[in-house]
């Protein structure tokens, strides 16, 4: 019986919450394009420097796959 109390309690709080009136300066918005562009740049670096080890690895499969068994 606790335990659907709890439930009940939490869900009737979560849901009669009142719109924030928030206010997100252009800052925060300069903060966010660079965490995304950031992020897209340290991707390339990873893939630009295991780019021979993601290469092989493929070929690897296709040199197997052509390969006749006796």
């Amino acid at each position: 019986m606790n335990r659907f109390v709890l439930i009940l309690f939490i869900f009737i709080y979560f849901s009669t919450q009142t719109i924030a009136q928030a206010y997100i300066d252009p800052g925060t918005g300069t903060i966010i394009l660079q965490a995304l562009i950031g992020g897209i740049v340290s991707a390339g670096v990873a893939v630009s420097l295991y780019w021979k080890k993601f290469k092989s690895f493929f070929s690897k499969k296709k040199n197997d796959e052509k390969k006749p068994e006796n």
